[in-house]
């Protein structure tokens, strides 16, 4: 990959205050920093119709637009595939609709862009999966010691 070398480029002033509040509100992002996620993630939006991205307590990550972040679903689609190895794809696909109440297409539009960012999402699956492990052994230390 290339080193990034430096571009000209001319922002409208409303631009540049919305810009400069957007790294103000993520602190330790610089602008040039700023500028990269944000035009890096439109071209996202634009290859994935149906993802956005919002900032939350572990960062930014991809969300289907009026649904749940990427990663869930992701992880309840490979949750659907461990339990059910003879489905085939489509029905992995329906049965992860049903149980979850999303419509298809967001669920299609989720494995869509993990097949290209699969990285990314798997990443943020093991977060959670690992938040949620260490959360569960501070409860079982807490009524361990309450228990005794």
């Amino acid at each position: 990959m290339m080193s990034p070398s430096p571009r000209s480029v001319r922002f409208e002033d409303a631009v540049l205050d919305k810009l400069a509040k957007f790294v103000m509100e993520h602190p330790g992002l610089s602008v040039s920093a700023a500028v990269n996620l944000l035009i890096t993630e439109a071209l996202r939006m634009e290859e994935h119709p149906g993802v956005l991205f919002r900032t939350g307590p572990t960062g930014r990550r991809a969300v289907v637009v009026g649904g749940p972040d990427v990663w869930e679903i992701v992880r309840a689609v490979k949750a659907t595939r461990a339990s059910d190895p003879d489905a085939s794809p489509e029905e992995i696909v329906a049965m992860v609709a049903e149980y979850s109440g999303l419509p298809v297409h967001q669920v299609r539009t989720a494995t869509r862009y993990w097949s290209a960012h699969p990285d990314e999402v798997d990443a943020q699956i093991e977060g959670a999966d690992t938040a949620a492990r260490e959360a569960e052994a501070r409860w079982r230390r807490e009524r361990d010691l309450l228990a005794s």
